[in-house]
């Protein structure tokens, strides 16, 4: 209730807004993918069932009719086949939301509502990282709104949401923190499991099977679990091959809880030690990232956080002798000598995506959740180190929501050494 109590105080007078659930997505034959809410409407509302709109409209003459849900008709049939769907009540219990409708309603309520607005609010996806040739329902229904009421004024929902959802409130911050610790159960499972001879897909098993008993709803985006040259490959997923002695695995996960993301990065040694040069060059990431993360303050730009890290980055090749002195004077300013080994950003925006709606130009702010996380690969040698924790922003200075998360080379080593003595 208070996040559409933020959203509606910046709309503009005599404004509806309208907002929809995702598709569920066909996934082949009579199947479907596992649903996953928008975004945007559970940081309105809490629904989290498919076929759901909630409209807003604040300054609507009828009463009662500012804040609307509409939901899937339920019956008998579907409870038996589905299981329990959202009743009305439920929906108000939820949401707060009041007037709940059933979805086949809908059209002419909507309609009635729309004819007494002068603006309406759509709100299809505008995540800058997104490419994609499937057009969302959302962006749909814009074009249905337009083609339909061609003389109303049309306003984007998501610049607004934007600056919203970049400032995480308490009971966010929970259900990160949530996220955040069952991730580091599963990263504490797997120092117990690895070993060489293991199949990358079996270390994904393990981490799933610690994020399901620990009630996540599963992982916040596609897994990374690469060993050996594959740490090298930034989005790796095919997670298909064996962890061989003497390779590094770099792992890149997080659990979901709630909606609510964790993103975790680890790289550990197959065979429970390091290698002299494997651990010069973890120890150099490391270092990158507790520097980095404590510029992660009030007041920054992000460009230039970047900027920075970009020539703590430097600093730490050049110590490593992956870059000489004339690599950097002769770069190239719009692409670093630093980008051959460390060619993506530190930090990005965390919340209900991985990737989560931000304005990345504006300031640095308290409440905000980054992630932080430096890398460095190097192909030729089969070593690539990524290692990222997730960090709030306050005006005390930035808190790690990882801090108890081993990170160490040698608290990794020991974890894993004590398990093989162990066994």
């Amino acid at each position: 209730m208070l996040n559409r109590k933020r959203f509606t105080r910046k709309m503009l007078p005599d404004s509806i807004a309208i907002f929809y659930s995702n598709d569920l997505m066909p996934r082949n034959g009579d199947t479907f993918h596992p649903f996953r809410q928008n975004s945007d409407l559970f940081y309105l509302s809490g629904l989290d069932q498919e076929e759901t709109v909630i409209v807003l409209f604040p300054d609507c003459v009828k009463e009662g009719f500012q804040e609307v849900a509409f939901i899937k008709r339920t019956d008998e049939y579907i409870k038996i086949w589905e299981g329990e769907k959202l009743t009305k009540e439920k929906v108000t219990e939820i949401s707060g939301i009041k007037k709940v409708y059933w979805l086949d309603q809908m059209e002419n309520i909507l309609n009635e509502m729309i004819l007494l607005a002068k603006r309406i609010y759509v709100n299809p996806n505008e995540n800058d990282r997104l490419h994609s040739d499937v057009e969302g329902r959302n962006k749909r229904e814009a074009k249905v709104l337009q083609q339909r009421y061609p003389f109303h004024k049309y306003h984007r929902s998501q610049p607004l949401l934007k600056k919203l959802a970049m400032i995480k409130s308490a009971y966010e911050l929970e259900l990160i923190q949530q996220s955040v610790d069952i991730t580091g159960k599963a990263f504490k499972r797997v120092l117990e499991f690895v070993r060489p001879g293991v199949m990358e897909f079996e270390v994904e098993a393990e981490i799933t099977h610690e994020f399901i008993r620990n009630r996540a709803s599963g992982h916040a985006y596609e897994p990374i679990v690469a060993s050996g040259a594959n740490s090298c490959i930034l989005h790796y997923n095919k997670n298909n091959q064996q962890c061989q002695e003497g390779d590094l695995l770099l792992m890149d996960f997080g659990a979901e809880y709630a909606n609510y993301a964790a993103d975790l990065s680890r790289t550990i040694p197959v065979s429970g030690q390091f290698a002299e040069r494997q651990k010069k060059v973890y120890n150099a990431v490391l270092k990158v990232m507790k520097d980095a993360k404590e510029m992660l303050v009030p007041g920054t730009m992000l460009e230039d956080y970047h900027r920075e890290v970009g020539k703590m980055m430097t600093s730490a090749l050049l110590d490593l002798k992956l870059l000489s002195s004339t690599d950097v004077k002769n770069e190239n300013d719009a692409y670093p000598a630093y980008k051959k080994y460390f060619m993506h950003g530190t930090s990005h925006h965390l919340g209900l995506d991985v990737h989560d709606l931000a304005n990345r130009y504006d300031p640095i702010q308290a409440g905000m959740v980054f992630t932080c996380e430096p890398a460095i690969y190097i192909p030729a040698e089969n070593i690539g180190i990524r290692l990222e924790n997730d960090i709030l922003v306050t005006d005390a200075g930035p808190i790690d929501m990882m801090q108890h998360i081993p990170i160490e080379a040698e608290e990794i080593e020991e974890m894993m050494n004590a398990t093989v003595l162990n066994g």
